[in-house]
């Protein structure tokens, strides 16, 4: 009686309970870890021509040649996406900035008395907006990075507002540097981007518009043409 080989004898096994076809032909089975859990596709198909079974993963059938059509569907894009992979990885990226508005802002739901803030929004594109909030109203940490920003960017005989209102009407009067473009920062698993730099032309000189503006008061706030399609839905102040 012939001696069978190993693969001889598992060519010969009639395989009445469709194992092959769950788990895959027997050199490419891997056992699971104990308390894990297991299911999905089969890992292992029949080949149309000559009637083998092979790994799912086979575009061409070892046995005959066969090829197999590519999937139907892919889950695959175009474009590798630019995201990271890891919670807590940083992308930044570069914006020009083709025209800004100021606006007081009211975060919605906010409690009655929650310090109002000044809306920054940066045009980057049509239609496309990058935004950022500063606030003259709070107090000690929020209040000084605000007094630094307006500092860093105003005229210098401008002093520095003390209110939403004031910041804008003065803003809007042409207190500020005018900005050029814009980094924005995204931090995977964070819901938010942020700017985290502002790149301006020179300061502007005092005007007398701007003067009239501080000396005035702010009985209004002008929007500047604030545009009216950007939302305020989950802002992240």
């Amino acid at each position: 009686m012939p001696t069978l080989s190993l693969w001889e004898w598992i060519d010969n096994v009639l395989d009445y309970g469709g194992n092959i076809m769950r788990h895959g032909p027997l050199d490419m089975i891997k056992a699971k870890e104990p308390g894990r859990g297991g299911g999905g596709d089969a890992p292992a198909k029949t080949c149309p021509q000559c009637h083998a079974i092979i790994h799912a993963g086979y575009g061409k059938c070892p046995e005959c040649g066969h090829e197999f059509p590519p999937p139907e569907r892919s889950n695959l894009t175009e474009h590798a996406s630019s995201e990271g992979v890891l919670s807590g990885e940083v992308r930044d990226e570069h914006y020009d900035v083709h025209n800004v508005y100021y606006e007081p802002h009211v975060k919605r739901n906010a409690e009655p008395g929650t310090p109002r803030t000044m809306r920054v929004d940066y045009e980057v594109a049509p239609t496309q907006y990058k935004s950022e909030w500063v606030c003259p109203e709070h107090t000690g940490y929020a209040r000084s990075k605000f007094e630094r920003w307006w500092r860093e960017r105003a005229c210098p005989d401008c002093p520095v507002p003390n209110t939403v209102d004031e910041a804008v009407a003065w803003a809007n009067a042409g207190a500020l540097a005018v900005p050029k473009g814009i980094v924005v920062r995204w931090v995977t698993g964070e819901k938010f981007d942020r700017i985290v730099k502002v790149e301006c032309g020179d300061r502007p000189e005092m005007t007398d518009a701007l003067m009239f503006a501080i000396e005035s008061g702010p009985l209004t706030s002008p929007s500047g043409g604030y545009p009216e399609n950007i939302g305020d839905d989950e802002l992240p102040f």
